[in-house]
């Protein structure tokens, strides 16, 4: 019974992280000056790596958070199935010490996938705050020389 709540518990707070990330994720990338984009990415491809964007981090966190979930039901359910088997056959020892190996492997699996998923849930929203704060400030425009042109003026 115990675990019954835990896993529900679980399952509600990874449906809680899943709709705060996607409210959070917008379009990685808007459509203004698409003929100088291309010009713009090839340099970026010579120079320096390319980071995902704010929601594509977000999006990858619910996906770790949804395969640490799935790996963990399936731990699960191994371990109850040769439980079960066991119990059947007359072997109660192995059947405990499956239902065990089942109820760890799923509380690992469950709680990898999550940490994995609420960090790069975290990166991603922190990204998408920081840049709604530059837009907020006015830092990071793209026509930094006519900001200095008047400056000087």
């Amino acid at each position: 019974m115990k675990s019954k709540a835990s896993l529900a518990s679980t399952i509600a707070a990874m449906c809680v992280l899943f709709f705060v990330g996607t409210a959070f994720s917008g379009p990685v990338n808007s459509p203004q000056d698409q003929g100088t984009s291309q010009k713009q990415s090839v340099q970026t491809d010579k120079n320096q790596k390319v980071e995902p964007g704010a929601g594509k981090e977000v999006g990858k966190g619910s996906e770790d958070i949804g395969k640490g979930a799935g790996k963990g039901a399936e731990s699960l359910g191994k371990g109850t199935a040769e439980g079960a088997g066991n119990l059947a056959t007359l072997h109660p020892g192995k059947a405990a010490a499956n239902l065990g190996k089942g109820a760890g492997g799923a509380g690992k699996d469950v709680g990898v996938g999550t940490g994995k998923g609420v960090a790069k849930i975290g990166k991603g929203t922190a990204k998408g705050i920081g840049k709604l704060g530059k837009k907020m400030v006015g830092k990071g425009g793209k026509n930094k020389n006519e900001d200095t042109n008047r400056a000087q003026d």
